[in-house]
């Protein structure tokens, strides 16, 4: 978490957390910050900050690739936020395994996290696989990206957070074992 890191470096940051999701905020209270989970997206982080009656000046930590615009959107709406990109996301080439499982007739379950790594996915895959491809989206949002890679099956999860994602993984092993 890059907040953590900043703190392991000596910088000095406001105790308080705001995170998209619960994992953040786990990863924020373990550095010793106190946190709050909006346990959604960019639009539910932005209700939970303006929900506080703040008015700044807030610090967003994000990525390079960003959803949401959560800094201008914080900003536009009173409460001064800064925006710092503390981390990139590097796109990484499909190993020989992931290659190999693409060539089968077998199902290939793909769970994905992300709008941009559903993308970088879809990108990515040799035209046109062999292997069906049962998609686990963990949002609306991955899903609109998965779907360039025409998957035989696609599910969304109901909510986007570990628990709802491993549902929606095992709706797609259900369907995979009963093929």
């Amino acid at each position: 978490m890059a907040a953590g890191r900043l703190l392991a470096a000596g910088q000095t940051l406001p105790d308080l957390a705001f995170c998209v999701g619960d994992r953040t905020a786990d990863a924020a209270r373990q550095a010793g910050l106190r946190a709050l989970s909006a346990k959604g997206a960019a639009a539910e982080l932005i209700a939970l900050i303006k929900g506080q009656n703040l008015t700044g000046p807030l610090l967003h930590l994000h990525g390079q690739d960003t959803r949401g615009d959560i800094a201008e959107s914080l900003t536009k709406g009173g409460i001064v936020t800064e925006s710092e990109v503390c981390y990139a996301q590097r796109a990484q080439t499909l190993t020989a395994m992931a290659l190999n499982a693409l060539a089968l007739d077998e199902p290939l379950l793909v769970p994905l996290f992300s709008p941009r790594t559903a993308q970088i996915f879809a990108e990515s895959l040799p035209a046109p696989p062999r292997a069906p491809l049962w998609i686990a989206a963990l949002s609306p949002a991955v899903a609109d990206q998965a779907r360039a890679a025409n998957p035989q099956h696609l599910v969304t999860a109901a909510r986007p957070d570990a628990d709802a994602m491993l549902h929606a993984v095992a709706e797609l092993l259900d369907l995979t074992l009963g093929a």
